[in-house]
């Protein structure tokens, strides 16, 4: 490892990472499109892939443990059937010095008409009023109990069965590892309330602070013991987390990756600031938080690239890398590889050479377990975990 620099780093390193998603995207669909993908983001000197692994209440590699739960090992997509893209993402990305991190996108999230809702409707939670549609744009989800015993150990199954079976780099959950706020009032969370309350139920406001509190640590206790079932098979497996800014991710997801970071059950923090101001955009990189994570573990910015009805021009986004590198963070993510310039409302090839101006030449990733430092603080001034 090189000696540290006067920027802090023990070498010099930045994150360029893409998240490569089932969602208005084909680019896992096809054999050849997913290796001319991996090939070209290779070319522009990305050096790290998140690909989705668990979508829309199924699996997107052949998992037993989903065949056990779910009736289905594989989700039904046409273009799935008979590969196994996890594998071919991670033979191919190591063999271009990429690094592969599995993303957990829908965390304790399914369909509501989903086979796996359908198969454990014991396993789901509800608001106070017993309903348990979660309408997210036009689709009806579901939210599977993180309290639920058997719906701890279907997720841990899962992480493991790919930690185990798979040379990967790392695990990514983000804030769909919580729950939204206004859900909770199960049978099952309810009862555990009342334990721990002396019979007293929970309030009936779901977004009371001792409520919220309550269930945000049992959430943390679900992490607690995932990244210790993640260690124990695989130690230098990094967990990153790829969250909202903390006040939502707190508020409205039962999600504090506060508590997680400064608990070390975070080595890689890639916050999702998907924000078209710039004022805005900048004032979240600021945040205490993220100052305070930053003197810990590698923290990143996840920036978006466009939506299938969203277009983001370029210039926003090289304003935005920009503006983190100014802030002197690890690195940036991209939200999604069809953004990328597939689906833009610049040509293909613009869009390319603005990455390729952007990254002109070959970086590694900051890794925690590699030497990485905070760029603002010295090797010797580094704060303890």
């Amino acid at each position: 490892m090189a000696n540290s620099s006067s920027s802090g780093f023990l070498s010099q390193a930045e994150l360029r990472g893409v998240w490569l998603t089932n969602v208005d995207s084909d680019v896992l669909f096809e054999r050849h499109r997913l290796t001319k993908a991996i090939q070209r983001l290779q070319e522009l000197n990305f050096n790290s892939l998140y690909p989705t692994v668990w979508n829309w209440g199924y699996t997107l590699y052949p998992s037993a443990v989903a065949k056990r739960e779910i009736g289905r090992s594989l989700d039904p997509t046409p273009g799935l059937q008979g590969r196994d893209i996890l594998k071919e993402i991670v033979k191919q990305g190591h063999q271009k010095k990429m690094s592969v991190i599995p993303w957990f996108e829908f965390g304790f999230m399914a369909p509501a008409d989903s086979a796996l809702a359908n198969r454990h409707l014991d396993w789901l939670t509800s608001r106070r009023n017993g309903t348990q549609i979660w309408q997210e744009g036009r689709h009806q989800r579901v939210w599977l109990n993180p309290l639920h015993p058997e719906v701890q150990q279907f997720i841990q199954d899962l992480v493991i069965e790919i930690v185990s079976n798979y040379d990967v780099d790392g695990i990514q959950f983000d804030d769909h590892f919580g729950l939204p706020s206004d859900f909770g009032y199960d049978a099952l969370t309810v009862n555990l309330y009342q334990q721990e309350h002396a019979g007293q139920s929970p309030p009936a406001n779901p977004h009371d602070p001792v409520w919220v509190r309550w269930r945000t640590d049992k959430v943390t206790d679900v992490m607690r013991r995932l990244f210790a079932a993640i260690k124990d098979i695989k130690p230098e497996c990094i967990v990153s987390v790829a969250p909202n800014p903390l006040e939502f991710s707190y508020s409205n997801s039962l999600a504090d990756w506060k508590s997680w970071e400064r608990e070390g059950l975070i080595e890689e923090l890639v916050l999702q600031v998907y924000r078209n101001d710039e004022s805005r955009f900048i004032a979240e990189l600021e945040q205490p938080e993220v100052q305070v994570a930053r003197s810990h573990i590698p923290v990143s910015i996840g920036i978006l690239t466009g939506l299938k009805h969203e277009m983001i021009p370029i210039r926003q986004i090289q304003n935005q890398v920009t503006s983190v590198r100014q802030q002197g963070l690890a690195g940036v993510s991209f939200f999604h590889y069809e953004t990328l310039w597939n689906v833009a409302q610049e040509k293909p090839a613009e869009r390319q050479f603005a990455f390729q101006t952007l990254f002109p030449a070959p970086m590694e990733r900051p890794n925690i377990f590699t030497g990485w430092v905070s760029p603002r603080l010295t090797p010797n001034a580094q704060t303890s975990r």
